[in-house]
């Protein structure tokens, strides 16, 4: 068998197919509806200001003596009262990372500095 006999070969043993396409019904969402109440008063804080977590760490900081991770802010936060994580698992590598942003992009303006590895503080 000579190499072009079997190119003629493998041409005539191929098939041609057809795809047959089908039209698919679109889904339907189930929408229900719920009402959320933002009212102070609906959560039962009233008075008391929420704080977001980079507020709370300006205010744990200013409370501490010296320099502080992120996991002791957080710590802080909580028992404080300032401000709970909603359920994450890491809220320190967030606040870490908010603090590091909040250096970046205000520069001389931000309320923080990097006192050493891994500590914060607030600029004087």
């Amino acid at each position: 068998m000579t190499p072009d006999s079997r190119r003629d070969t493998d041409m005539t043993t191929k098939k041609t197919t057809t795809k047959k396409t089908t039209t698919r019904k679109p889904k339907t969402k189930k929408t229900t509806t719920t009402q959320i109440s933002l009212s102070p008063k609906a959560s039962g804080k009233t008075g008391a200001k929420n704080l977001s977590a980079i507020n709370a760490a300006a205010k744990v900081l200013s409370e501490a003596k010296e320099p502080l991770t992120t996991k002791q802010m957080i710590e802080q936060m909580a028992a404080k009262g300032y401000w709970t994580s909603p359920g994450g698992k890491t809220p320190h590598a967030t606040l870490y990372a908010a603090l590091l942003r909040d250096i970046q992009r205000k520069s001389e303006d931000s309320r923080f500095a990097k006192a050493d590895r891994g500590l914060f503080a607030l600029k004087k």
